[in-house]
């Protein structure tokens, strides 16, 4: 009965404020076309084809130097961590769920990767947020977007995740019926054709699975952005306080300035636009979106104290 009201009163906003409907709709698809395709398919399409070519766990071990002493995880865990921290949301959750369902990383090392490597990409933030906040430092803020992130997840590695295979004979003696039954689920080659796919199978494969993965992204951000019409017409002084937690680039883009504090806080959750699409790039395994909502709010928290403590320490510095 609650959704069916809920849809019902949706429709009737539609219907009697068209205008503004069709305005928060066509920003909605304005902000995809312009900021997430050219932002993430090329990296959806790269990251599905060196998964598919079995080319992750090679440069998962390029950067072991480097993250073996801070997670001590496996090279596929490592190619994960850098496509989230480095090409952005959602492709931490989707490499996350690729890898998994490819029998590259268990269920384990896939929450493990979904718990902090999801965040907003540092494009993003470089070219959208910091100038949209009009902030002359750079450094104290990717610090506190992703110096945060990367302690929440050695932090998390060392207590809830503390079993984590570190190599991968470690992983098949402790996961051998999984990784069995995994590989037992990919599809089979035909029998006349015993020759594994080639780079252009690989490659359409990656092409069609990317274009899947971004259009369903559109059809979140024109919801989410929709959805902005509630607030806006029920409640007007905080409307363009809770735009944001709809769908946090055409939120940020009507809250501007104003806060930046409340715009930095907000990012590592991501509203619930980023949670649906995270849904999105999951929705095929047996990951638990609950947990992930949960370490969100906790990095959230972390991000929150980060800023207290700079405010308290370099005052003079604070949000410059």
């Amino acid at each position: 009965m609650l959704y069916t009201l809920c849809f019902l009163l949706l429709f009737v906003l539609i219907l009697t404020h068209s205008q503004e409907a069709a305005a928060y709709a066509a920003d909605g698809f304005l902000l995809w076309y312009s900021k997430m395709i050219p932002s993430l398919l090329p990296f959806m399409i790269l990251s599905g084809l060196m998964i598919r070519m079995g080319l992750s766990k090679r440069l998962g071990k390029w950067f072991e130097p480097v993250l073996k002493p801070l997670l001590r995880c496996r090279p596929d865990v490592n190619y994960g961590v850098l496509m989230g921290f480095l090409c952005g949301f959602p492709m931490g959750a989707r490499v996350a769920a690729q890898l998994y369902q490819a029998g590259k990383i268990n269920r384990q090392e896939a929450r493990f990767l979904l718990a902090f490597c999801n965040n907003i990409g540092p494009v993003y933030f470089c070219s959208f947020v910091l100038p949209l906040l009009e902030r002359r430092m750079t450094a104290p803020y990717l610090l506190g977007m992703y110096g945060v992130a990367l302690l929440y997840g050695i932090i998390l590695r060392r207590t809830l995740f503390r079993h984590l295979p570190e190599s991968s004979a470690e992983a098949l003696s402790r996961n051998s019926v999984q990784i069995a039954a995994a590989q037992s689920a990919r599809p089979s080659m035909p029998r006349g054709n015993p020759d594994p796919p080639g780079l252009l199978a690989h490659l359409d494969d990656s092409v069609q699975a990317g274009l899947q993965s971004i259009i369903s992204l559109c059809g979140y951000m024109i919801l989410f952005n929709l959805l902005n019409l509630l607030p806006r017409l029920f409640l007007p002084r905080a409307g363009v306080w809770l735009a944001p937690l709809f769908e946090i680039t055409g939120g940020l883009k009507q809250l501007g300035r104003r806060c930046p504090l409340y715009t930095l806080l907000l990012l590592p959750f991501g509203g619930l636009s980023c949670i649906a699409q995270t849904y999105s790039m999951i929705h095929d395994t047996d990951l638990p979106l609950g947990e992930y909502v949960v370490h969100k709010l906790l990095l959230t928290a972390l991000t929150a104290l980060y800023y207290l403590a700079w405010r308290i320490f370099f005052p003079h510095l604070f949000l410059l």
